[in-house]
């Protein structure tokens, strides 16, 4: 623990450390004042230029010494994590076996800038933005290089982003990556946000919207939006709106992905065909959600707009709705289609109520719906929104068995996922409850996520923040 007394007592733990500390300090002083002594005795070099020459090797020494901190501070931090994982209930052997490995990762590469240092190296940085041209306009990969990633996308739904990126950063700082994707949710009732695209692709990430064909603060227990019915998008009301929606995507002209009207096979949406009971919701029929997903992808296409959208059809997790809903052949009905659709998607969440004999694990939570969805396309998967509850405890262990499935051979056609990343009251069978899905709700959360993102054995390779 870091002693105001003593502030460095955290890095010179030991005897043998403090002595290292020591001898360290006594030869970087003497280093330095035998530069001084040839710099300045030295006729062909003039006094300003030598007392320049040491000023730059000091702060290259700083920065040395400032990336060292950095890594130590974050070595002790996940070995505290690690220590106080060990005590707590329902972790493996293999959850703590990564993080130990994640932690000697951490140790190499402090181990490397230390002998860089001893070396007289020049730190090196990199700031995981730079999508932004000399001429200042901001620019991405093409629809085609998006759509199969060579790494897969870490993606998160936060307050603002990508609008205001401060608690953005802020766990993305905590987890020691940057995301490559970012979430957001947009309804009808606004026009294109071209500013929310040009910050995401400043920091070269691919932007998610979640695009509802409702108005934006209309609450998820409303399903009566009369004025936005499946039919009356199909019949035309909306045209004007969308065409103008398509064309200011083509003079923004970057790429994003849009999630339409997702999980249309639940019975929460105004834009479901029905209730599962077969009374109809939002006076939609049979087959309108198809129309509805072909109209708009059509007056985009006049627009010249789907160069740039890659489309995402995303349902929920199909084995915790309505019987009616389960069906694959209920699913394929709401498929518009593979000229339509880019990627395939999905909600899946740990969430209560939990039932007796429950399995906390990634095929529990998306196996069946994988299967469906395979049985439906051959697309890339998106787990477009992600969450796990903290309720009852078992988060830690869910978090790790979802990288081992997100990770795994037989989910290579995964592409990523977004997670939703924050903490939500809603009512759960008539009793208000709150659901904190934040990755750093908990540090063993924070701890299973880092873990399972960077650790051996992850495809994700993304940059350190």
């Amino acid at each position: 623990m870091f002693s105001p007394r003593h502030p460095f007592a955290w890095w010179a733990s030991s005897r043998r450390n403090a002595r290292g500390a020591f001898l360290g300090a006594v030869t970087l002083v003497l280093a330095l004042t035998g530069t001084s002594v040839v710099v300045w005795t030295t006729p062909s070099i003039s006094p300003a230029t030598s007392a320049a020459r040491v000023v730059q090797s000091i702060t290259e020494a700083e920065q040395l010494r400032t990336e060292r901190d950095r890594l130590a501070a974050r070595v002790a931090q996940l070995t505290a994590q690690l220590n106080n994982r060990s005590a707590s209930l329902g972790y493996t052997r293999a959850q703590l076996d990564a993080s130990s490995q994640a932690v000697a990762s951490l140790k190499a590469q402090l181990s490397q800038l230390q002998a860089a240092q001893a070396a007289g190296a020049k730190p090196t940085t990199s700031s995981g933005h730079g999508s932004t041209s000399a001429a200042g306009r901001v620019t991405a990969p093409s629809k085609a290089e998006l759509l199969n990633p060579a790494s897969p996308y870490f993606g998160m739904y936060t307050e603002q982003a990508p609008f205001n990126f401060a608690s953005f950063d802020a766990t993305a700082t905590k987890i020691g990556a940057r995301p490559s994707m970012v979430g957001y949710f947009a309804g009808w009732d606004q026009t294109f946000r071209a500013d929310a695209v040009t910050s995401a692709w400043k920091r070269n990430m691919l932007p998610m919207m979640t695009w509802e064909s409702r108005p934006i603060n209309d609450g998820n227990g409303v399903v009566d939006a009369p004025s936005y019915s499946l039919p009356n998008i199909i019949a035309g009301n909306f045209d004007a709106y969308l065409h103008q929606y398509a064309k200011d995507i083509v003079t923004t002209g970057l790429p994003l992905a849009i999630r339409l009207d997702h999980e249309m096979n639940s019975t929460w949406y105004p834009w479901v065909e029905d209730d599962g009971h077969g009374n109809s919701i939002n006076g939609n029929g049979a087959g309108d959600y198809v129309k509805m997903w072909q109209h708009v992808h059509d007056i985009f296409q006049s627009e010249g707009a789907n160069q740039f959208v890659i489309w995402v059809w995303a349902p929920n997790r199909v084995d915790n709705l309505t019987t009616s809903h389960r069906a694959l052949a209920y699913l394929q009905s709401l498929y518009p289609g593979d000229g339509d659709v880019d990627w395939l998607g999905m909600s899946g969440h740990l969430r209560p109520p939990f039932t007796s004999g429950q399995q906390y694990t990634f095929d529990e939570t998306f196996g069946t719906t994988l299967g469906q969805l395979r049985a439906t396309a051959k697309k890339p998967i998106i787990l477009a929104e992600v969450g796990a509850s903290e309720t009852d405890g078992h988060k830690p262990a869910w978090i790790a068995n979802f990288f081992s499935g997100v990770n795994a051979d037989a989910n290579k056609d995964i592409i990523g996922f977004s997670w939703f990343d924050l903490a939500i009251s809603t009512y759960v069978q008539g009793s208000l409850a709150t659901n904190d899905w934040r990755i750093d709700s908990r540090p063993e959360s924070l701890a299973a996520f880092t873990a399972g993102l960077l650790g051996p054995g992850s495809r994700f390779h993304l940059t350190a923040t």
